[in-house]
């Protein structure tokens, strides 16, 4: 016969719940955001993929447009070496390394279709307008028909022709050789 009632152990579940004096709560596990922009600019990408293996004059732009991946979440520290590397704030998202219409090229801000859309931060305005200054074609474009149809109307302009002989750089290692 027992003097003191046993007490039973608490459960795992119960633990979490209620921890002991001075021993922290798990962190609650939440279902990570789902990444709208991300997975549309998959789809253009994907869209444009197809388009050049169609031979379509839109799809001409798939072996020349790349990322430049600045967003996302990173260390303080890595922040700071990427930006001794270069990396720029407000850099466009695509980067169409053709030129058309007498345009140098063409930087492409992309946000995810209204209403799931993030604003346009001031650094990318200010991108935006550099490049249109410098020559570029500079457009935002807010979801994956609006950036189909930026793609496919700059693909249409006719391509900018280099008046004169083209001139290389002397500085630097020969890597056509």
């Amino acid at each position: 016969m027992t003097l003191y009632p046993r007490r039973k152990k608490p459960t795992l579940a119960q633990v979490k719940r209620n921890p002991p004096p001075g021993v922290a709560k798990p962190a609650v596990k939440r279902s990570p955001a789902h990444d709208y922009e991300g997975s549309e600019q998959k789809a253009l990408l994907s869209w444009l993929h197809g388009e050049w293996h169609r031979g379509t004059e839109v799809g001409q732009a798939y072996p020349v447009t790349y990322h430049v991946p600045n967003g996302g979440h990173r260390t303080s520290r890595t922040g700071a070496e990427l930006k001794r590397q270069g990396v720029k704030a407000g850099v466009s998202d695509l980067v169409v390394m053709e030129a058309r219409g007498g345009l140098f090229g063409l930087y492409l801000e992309f946000k995810a279709t209204p209403p799931r859309h993030a604003s346009l931060a001031s650094t990318q305005r200010d991108w935006l307008a550099l490049a249109d200054a410098r020559g570029y074609g500079a457009v935002l474009a807010r979801g994956l028909e609006e950036a189909r149809q930026v793609l496919r109307e700059y693909m249409a302009l006719p391509p900018t022709e280099v008046v004169g002989p083209v001139r290389r750089l002397e500085s630097g290692t020969d890597w056509r050789g």
